[in-house]
């Protein structure tokens, strides 16, 4: 049996020795054209992470996403809870979407997109190669006993993770409490915000903990993406993948020699260097197959293309290609699983869009309060009592609002001001009464059409039900 057919390495992940302890992973430094094309993107994604929730258009933060609030912002457009619904279907939206990337093109997310994959590699990583050295000087640093150089070092790194962890906390804490509470925290006094400090201090624990100690087993053991990817992957996904046929032979891998002609001999074109594995931040062999530990970071086909260009042997030997590909040599396949899963992103995509266009900037609850019945006053009049609620979902203060009756003869009488101002992406609350003369009501309980005007202009109409006595028409 070859290696690659040998499927015993599933019952165990490369991070975790026999006795059950964490084998620590020690990648080799990647380099090459992958991973130059990745850092160039992880570049411009942390640009906008760091940006964005410093970025204000209309007064409105660009990402705001305050739970505790209620407060939200995508793309500087305010949305309240009120627009649950559209977050639900943004959210089936995402699911299907990822689906559909998975079916295609795996994990590629994982290294190229996902934040744990760009802090660890792109920042953490870099950091250590430069105070600990690469793959080789890290192995024998963490075997070395604890002498003034090791000592040295590892202060060193450690510090800059604490401050780099510090500096994404507040990052991430400007994208839930908002810029401005964030630089008011950062440049008051700690005493009138002590519990901002220790939401700074939890979101750095737990990042350090993370990019410090836990690493890549956020991907293997915690990110469900990872165990998702084991449903929804089929012979026709791509993946980055090791090709078997070209690399075992006839005879399977063997080391390179100088001279030899591998062909003739049957050897396959994989010289068993072991940099891939190497090379791998996950501490996998890709030449076992597709791995649930393996995120698609390319950093296997950059180090093996380096390989093949020194053996004078074409590169490609681990490249991006489905089973099939490899298998049968057959190209990429739109299948009627993808199709589906795209129909399905269309439908979803255009629902949203329609709601989005259909949202309106003003939302106005009116409710009956609770355990009140009707009065009945003079000349017949039927009156009843009820709270109301508008939400200024706009950028913009809006003028001189009023409620009239639009289903029925009658007349609304707020408590408070007439005209009031409501201003922007402000929630306001009050009570008004409504009254109806018995004649205009033919059941006991009818449902009422409010309309709420702004200078004499409709910009929200609302419904609520109307309590009358008993008809015995």
């Amino acid at each position: 049996m070859s290696n690659y057919e040998d499927e015993s390495f599933r019952d165990s992940i490369g991070t975790m020795k026999k006795d059950g302890k964490r084998q620590w992973v020690y990648p080799k430094k990647p380099k090459g054209r992958y991973y130059k094309y990745r850092k160039q993107l992880s570049y411009i994604l942390l640009g906008m992470l760091f940006s964005a929730p410093f970025i204000k258009i209309n007064g409105n933060q660009f990402i705001l996403i305050n739970v505790i609030e209620r407060k939200f912002n995508i793309f500087s457009i305010p949305f309240w809870p009120q627009d649950f619904y559209l977050f639900v279907i943004s959210m089936l939206i995402g699911v299907v979407f990822i689906t559909l990337f998975t079916v295609i093109f795996g994990r590629l997310f994982c290294g190229w997109i996902c934040p744990q994959t760009i802090f660890l590699e792109m920042i953490f990583r870099r950091i250590e190669y430069a105070i600990e050295g690469d793959r080789g000087a890290q192995r024998r640093l963490a075997k070395q006993d604890w002498n003034a150089d090791k000592i040295r070092k590892k202060l060193l790194k450690w510090s800059i993770f604490f401050i780099i962890s510090f500096i994404i906390a507040n990052i991430f804490l400007a994208y839930i409490i908002g810029s401005d509470e964030l630089i008011a925290i950062i440049t008051d006094s700690p005493s009138n915000h002590v519990s901002g400090l220790i939401s700074l201090l939890i979101f750095t624990g737990v990042f350090y903990f993370v990019f410090a100690w836990f690493r890549e087993q956020v991907c293997i053991i915690v990110c469900p993406y990872g165990r998702l990817q084991g449903v929804l992957l089929d012979n026709k996904s791509i993946n980055v993948a090791y090709d078997h046929k070209r690399g075992e032979g006839e005879k399977g891998r063997a080391k390179f020699k100088k001279n030899e002609d591998r062909d003739a001999a049957g050897k396959g074109d994989c010289i068993d260097c072991m940099q891939c594995v190497h090379v791998c931040p996950t501490g996998i062999d890709i030449r076992n197959g597709t791995q649930l530990e393996c995120v698609n970071c390319t950093a296997c086909i950059d180090e093996c293309d380096h390989i093949m260009d020194s053996i004078d042997k074409p590169r490609g030997l681990i490249r991006y290609a489905s089973e099939e590909n490899i298998e049968k040599g057959w190209k990429f396949e739109f299948t009627a699983r993808m199709k589906g899963y795209t129909s399905v992103l269309i439908i979803l995509t255009g629902m949203l869009i329609g709601m989005l266009f259909l949202r309106s900037d003003i939302e106005a609850t009116v409710l009956r309060l609770p355990g009140q019945l009707f009065e009945t006053k003079e000349n017949n009049i039927i009156s009843n009592v009820f709270t109301y609620k508008l939400v200024n979902k706009t950028s913009k203060d809006v003028e001189n609002i009023t409620f009239e009756l639009i289903s029925h003869e009658g007349e609304i009488k707020l408590i408070g001001n007439e005209g009031f101002k409501l201003k922007r992406q402000e929630l306001t609350s009050g009570t008004l009464f409504i009254e109806i003369n018995k004649k205009d009501l033919e059941e006991s309980k009818e449902k009422l059409r409010i309309g709420v005007y702004a200078d004499g202009k409709l910009i929200e109409t609302t419904t609520t039900n109307f309590l009358g006595p008993r008809s015995y028409r």
